[in-house]
């Protein structure tokens, strides 16, 4: 049992009063569990510490599925650990497995405000309206306040990235803590940043246009012209170059351009008919 008092055992009895009742004054985390289940131990610490960090205004309530077997059922559980988040007396999401600290806080995001969020729905306004200083100044500020927000340092570095201060953005993603380094939105901001690097460092859009046009094999126009193409959002543009200088070179810089093309994938949330059909050319080329 955690000594928290924001995290607690509920049987089926009291499930009405701890669970439904008070998701009206609270949104209620529910983690179905057992004992004998690995994943469930890992999770476990991740939602207290999550608890804990929002000290009230989220509560975590923990199910034993090999007592409250028919509560369990009552939910649909069929796998473990299973979490449902409870407001109103409603489920209104829930996730499966053990997801790092960082999954879980971006999926709590959506439901449970923050103070910090003010603080970056300003910052972000104020980086539409072209004020980029006032924005990683309001940005910086939220991170000092509330370090546990996951979505203030990828905002923070994406500003910083978008003023091309590349090495600031990077330091930020650096002190991200260890078990958020190899999250998804982290690891596809680092390759951002580091396409928005090469692009500052290349020479210009329409140059590159021609020189690809006039020399097809000059594979490093290709791969700058690639990543100007990813930052504009022209992804299937910049599939074909990179699939290209894979065609001519897979070792080109180091397996770059492989590399490149998984982060594109990334960027368009790793499936769709333009991932599928690339993975499979990459595929063919590297077998």
């Amino acid at each position: 049992m955690s000594p928290s008092p924001f995290v607690f055992d509920v049987s089926e009895a009291a499930f009405q009063e701890r669970v439904l009742e008070a998701s009206r004054r609270a949104p209620v985390l529910v983690d179905f569990w057992a004992s004998w289940c690995a994943p469930c131990r890992m999770l476990a610490p991740v939602l207290e510490k999550v608890a804990e960090d929002y000290q009230g205004k989220l509560l975590v309530a923990k199910v034993d599925t090999d007592v409250e077997q028919e509560l369990a059922a009552r939910y649909g559980v069929r796998s473990l650990p299973t979490v449902k988040l409870f407001r109103d007396g409603q489920v209104v999401d829930e996730f499966m497995g053990a997801l790092p600290a960082g999954a879980v806080q971006e999926f709590l995001s959506v439901h449970v405000a923050r103070e910090s969020d003010t603080l970056r729905e300003q910052a972000l306004a104020a980086h539409a309206e072209g004020q980029g200083e006032t924005a990683v100044a309001l940005l910086r500020k939220a991170l000092a306040q509330d370090p546990e927000n996951p979505r203030v340092p990828m905002d923070l570095a994406g500003v910083l990235g978008d003023l091309s201060r590349f090495a600031e953005a990077e330091e930020v993603l650096r002190g991200l803590p260890a078990n958020r380094q190899l999250d998804p939105d982290v690891t596809t901001m680092q390759s951002r940043l580091a396409l928005a690097r090469l692009v500052q460092e290349a020479p210009d859009r329409a140059a590159l246009e021609r020189q690809v046009a006039a020399q097809p094999s000059d594979l490093e126009a290709r791969y700058h012209l690639a990543a100007h193409r990813v930052l504009t959002s022209d992804y299937e543009g910049a599939l074909e170059l990179l699939y290209s200088i894979l065609q001519q070179d897979r070792h080109f810089r180091g397996d770059a351009a492989r590399k490149s093309m998984v982060t594109v994938f990334d960027l368009l949330g790793g499936s769709g008919p333009l991932v599928s059909r690339y993975r499979s050319l990459l595929s063919s080329v590297l077998h």
